[in-house]
């Protein structure tokens, strides 16, 4: 499977936001859930711009260990988030992708079953 759109999604967060691994897999409907999405992110291929600082565990916990955690932590300040004891306010920074929806089938490209 190919993580790019998660990378493609993660590129989307915008600085000062933050995004939980269980929500983006929710938004691209990732098989396998919030596990999926720490995969990919454990993936997240260097020098391409994927700001994967931004994703974080549930209740907005940084996960990953020493010494990216200290990494994660000062690149979330250098945006502007507060980071408490490992933990970022969600309330006041998680960032909500806009989900597109199906388009709704009209009469003309309803398929008409015999």
């Amino acid at each position: 499977m190919s993580w790019d759109p998660v990378y493609k999604l993660v590129q989307r967060i915008p600085r000062g936001r933050v995004l939980t691994y269980g929500e983006l897999a929710k938004a691209l409907r990732l098989p396998g859930g919030a596990r999926s999405a720490g995969r990919a992110m454990a993936a997240t291929p260097s020098g391409k711009g994927i700001p994967w600082h931004r994703v974080l565990g549930e209740r907005g916990k940084i996960l990953i260990r020493e010494p990216y955690a200290s990494l994660q932590r000062k690149l979330l300040e250098s945006e502007g988030v507060t980071v408490v004891e490992s933990r970022v306010d969600l309330k006041r920074h998680l960032w909500k992708p806009a989900i597109k929806s199906k388009p709704k089938q009209t009469a003309s490209r309803k398929r008409i079953r015999k």
